[in-house]
């Protein structure tokens, strides 16, 4: 049964740029077969605090993310960019979703997801689970 958000998601209403942006980056059956061009890719822009790297995270942030980019590049990446980087500002979100250069709100994204598939926040449990593991490996745990 579909959650509350599932519902909210597909029932939002967008702005008619962002709706007209979305369709037309829409992926056909004909272009499936294909891989989307990166313009037609949902930008995943993750900060990642360099705390949660232990006390001297801020010494080797940098190196994490490059390590963590490499492995999330295969991740989804028939319809997903990602770009990992460090959160050195704390009142830039954590997560951030782009289409086309233009950020897309949550409800805008969820609607994206759903042309593959996928629930965003099954996808979101996912990026921390995965980002948990790399962390741990990359500490050595």
């Amino acid at each position: 049964m579909p959650s509350d958000i599932h519902q909210y998601c597909f029932h939002s209403i967008l702005s008619w740029p962002t709706l007209k942006l979305i369709e037309a980056n829409k992926p056909t059956p004909m272009n499936l077969a294909s891989p989307l061009s990166d313009d037609k890719k949902l930008t995943v822009l993750f900060r990642v605090e360099p705390g949660c790297l232990g006390p001297q995270g801020k010494d080797y942030i940098e190196d994490f993310c490059a390590f963590a980019g490499k492995v999330f590049a295969d991740i989804d990446a028939d319809f997903v960019r990602w770009q990992i980087v460090p959160r050195y500002d704390k009142s830039l979100p954590e997560t951030q979703y782009l289409l086309a250069g233009k950020q897309l709100t949550y409800q805008q994204a969820c609607k994206y997801m759903a042309l593959f598939g996928k629930e965003l926040d099954d996808f979101e449990m996912h990026l921390n689970e995965r980002l948990s593991q790399l962390i741990d490996q990359h500490l050595g745990r």
